[in-house]
């Protein structure tokens, strides 16, 4: 078990396929897509970043490299934007100088417990948290950090909850838990992607976990399970065996970005949290909603 306690490092699966945003990922990543200005994976790095995490490593596979340019140094575009007085965008796209950043490819996409099992070798033996840039916060709302701190205060892994309806339980991961107080809860068993008859509550695990290095030894090996792949759930259930493991109930803002209304709907609720945006996104909306009664 490790004896580091806090967590200075995040993970960012990123080497799904992004079936569902086809033609579009056919040759660019899901994770570029842009939301408003900003790609998703950018909305998940800059949670961690907030959260004082100076570590990055990101799981990538084929087709994946504009991650990695989204996060280098661009001289050109560098001095361009400086020859034109645009400081304010300079300090924008040059704010992660200074932090550490990982790419692992993982050479087949063989499930969310495969692609966090990549990042042992950069993980060692420290807790890490694990982002999935699908899954958007929103910028107000804080869950990242209240899940790193109940980890380093009860020294255990968290995951992050979310109520669903019955009828999605079969799209998640869905736990049982003894309610702690305040939102948290001490996991009592986990199934991934269960029918509704099977689902021992609708509190569903959504893309945010805390994890201890110890995972590592519960995933290695793991036979397949839903859908043919290492699924991360089933590792933290046989983790569960040897560990307490906590939830903690996110009643904020989470847009589903893996989706495509999830997407839209999360372009659209940003767009009008932007104050440069707000008001004349809002008038086109009221005036396209007119139209298309």
């Amino acid at each position: 078990m490790s004896t580091a306690t806090k967590v200075r490092k995040a993970v960012f699966p990123a080497a799904g396929l992004g079936t569902r945003f086809l033609p579009a990922t056919k040759a660019s990543p899901k994770e570029m897509l842009p939301i408003v200005d900003k790609p998703q994976i950018e909305y998940a790095v800059d949670e961690a970043l907030a959260c004082g995490i100076t570590e990055y490593i990101i799981i990538t596979g084929k087709n994946k490299r504009a991650i990695e340019d989204h996060f280098d140094f661009v001289y050109e575009l560098d001095e361009n934007l400086s020859r034109k007085g645009k400081e304010q965008v300079l300090a924008s796209i040059n704010r992660f100088s200074g932090y550490d950043f990982a790419y692992i490819r993982q050479g087949k996409p063989l499930g969310l417990g495969h692609a966090v099992l990549c990042a042992k070798p950069f993980v060692k033996d420290e807790p890490f948290a694990v982002i999935l840039s699908d899954d958007v916060i929103h910028p107000d709302d804080q869950l990242m950090q209240p899940m790193i701190r109940i980890y380093e205060e009860k020294q255990a892994p968290v995951l992050a909850l979310m109520e669903v309806p019955p009828e999605d339980v079969n799209k998640y991961g869905i736990v049982s838990g003894e309610p702690e107080g305040d939102g948290l809860f001490r996991i009592t068993n986990l199934i991934e992607k269960p029918s509704p008859d099977e689902a021992p509550s609708n509190l569903a695990i959504i893309g945010r976990y805390v994890l201890s290095p110890d995972i590592f030894d519960h995933l290695e090996g793991l036979q397949p399970g839903a859908g043919g792949e290492i699924q991360l759930t089933d590792g933290i259930r046989s983790l569960l065996t040897r560990r307490p493991i906590y939830g903690c109930h996110f009643r904020g803002h989470r847009y589903d970005a893996g989706d495509k209304l999830g997407f839209l709907k999360a372009t659209t609720e940003l767009a009008l949290r932007d104050p440069a945006l707000r008001d004349a996104f809002r008038d086109y909306l009221v005036q396209l909603s007119s139209r298309l009664k």
